[in-house]
């Protein structure tokens, strides 16, 4: 959410910013918004008035009755009485214009970094810089969801039986691999200087609303039925609400964190639910960095963090390359974001498996997560990346170490994590 300040100094700003993101239908809430709040400041400054008038007739009710002029005090009082009333229906219209002013405020995205490249899908994302060879061996790189259980290690009829589809079972050392990938992904963000995390995996609704958009929560989240709860599509979702209605001291700045989490997503939309595979599912785990810092130090923060990823990938020996996502591809509470993509031999493409976002402060003014400054308080800026998510990434292990007997190659850094194993074989 912006600063309504920002918007009603530059709503031209603002105008440009919805145009760029090709939200057109959006431009009107501009308008709304400044007219509103001009009503909201004018009931305002008449509820202040009102409450300066019965403070003055409240002293002289005291004085009256110290003089025993109890008919006039009575006189005085019906006027304070006729104040209240007009105070209540003051206030009420204050809160109305509040509302009104902050459901549109909600939906106004955020003001994108100059850099952001204009476009209106992900097809016109750009890609900024690729790392390590992609490599097409000379033998036929089967489908993913076919090696895997080639190898005794996935089992979607079952879970399909269990559950339905987009979800699926990992078996012996391919789940060993899962959970190794995920300890070996903690560790090399605690050696960065990240403090591990385990959060809670259900929010409540206020949390969902301060850290995404509706669009996004209508499409990913899962809703406990009968309570306040959403289970998690991320476990930034948990970590950025930590700092919920917090004032952090600059002592303590900034907070670099690392969180393991399993992740919800109803998955609504083109792509669907893949019946084959497991790279588009309902249920995933996955390890994730979240950084809370000053606002001239959210760009710092946010070259390190997308960096590494692409490290992480590079020490598993798996090629890849970073996307800058364009202005119809940015969520409305990003400033900036950029994609890491996975080499796939088999497609002989790159395919997601993480993104970096800095969402400036954003979430901070929809969550209160304020510092504490020394000519007032002010608004942290927060960004968030993905580590790993597997299985996404047990996609890109397999057919990057895929050899021609059908076993699959341990990465070195990986193996202290399986027992020193160095290959899954059939």
């Amino acid at each position: 959410m912006i600063d309504i300040k920002f918007l009603r100094e530059n709503p031209d700003v603002v105008k440009e910013n919805i145009k760029r993101k090709f939200q057109d239908a959006k431009l009107p809430l501009v308008d709304e918004v400044i007219e509103l709040d001009q009503k909201y400041r004018e009931v305002k400054l008449n509820g202040d008035e009102l409450r300066n008038q019965r403070k003055n007739l409240s002293n002289e009710i005291g004085n009256l009755m110290k003089n025993g002029q109890k008919d006039e005090a009575e006189n005085v009082k019906a006027k304070v009485a006729k104040i209240n009333e007009e105070l209540t229906e003051n206030e009420n219209l204050e809160a109305k214009y509040s509302d009104e002013i902050n459901s549109r405020m909600m939906r106004i995205p955020n003001i994108m970094h100059e850099s952001v490249p204009i476009g209106k899908d992900d097809n016109e994302n750009v890609e900024i810089q690729k790392f390590g060879e992609p490599v097409v061996p000379d033998y036929e790189i089967p489908f993913h969801g076919e090696i895997m259980e080639a190898l005794g290690g996935l089992d979607l009829d079952s879970a399909r039986r269990v559950s339905g589809n987009g979800f699926y079972y990992l078996v012996g050392d391919l789940a060993r691999l899962h959970s190794a990938v995920i300890t070996y992904a903690r560790d090399f963000m605690i050696n960065k200087g990240f403090t591990y995390c385990i959060p809670p995996f259900m929010i409540r609704s206020d949390v969902v609303t301060g850290v995404m958009s509706f669009e996004e929560m209508d499409a990913m989240m899962y809703k406990i039925e009968g309570e306040d709860l959403y289970l998690i599509g991320t476990s930034e979702h948990s970590m950025i609400g930590k700092f919920k209605n917090q004032i952090l001291s600059k002592d303590n700045l900034p907070y670099t964190m690392t969180s393991y989490s399993p992740c919800f997503r109803k998955e609504k939309g083109a792509h669907g639910i893949e019946e084959r595979g497991v790279y588009r599912i309902h249920q995933f785990e996955k390890q994730e960095m979240i950084v809370v810092c000053e606002p001239e130090q959210s760009w710092e923060w946010y070259d390190k963090m997308w960096s590494y990823t692409v490290e992480l990938f590079r020490s598993m020996d798996i090629p890849v390359r970073t996307l800058e996502c364009c202005s119809g591809d940015l969520a409305d509470l990003k400033a900036k974001s950029c994609d890491v993509e996975a080499w796939s031999p088999r497609q002989q493409k790159y395919f997601e498996v993480g993104s970096c976002s800095n969402l400036t402060d954003a979430q901070a003014r929809r969550l209160g997560i304020r510092i504490k400054g020394e000519n007032g308080n002010y608004y942290a800026h927060t960004l968030n990346n993905t580590v790993i998510a597997p299985p996404r990434m047990l996609i890109a292990l397999v057919e990057n170490h895929y050899n021609p007997d059908g076993s699959i190659t341990i990465p070195e850094v990986l193996r202290p994590y399986m027992g020193g194993m160095e290959k899954i074989c059939k």
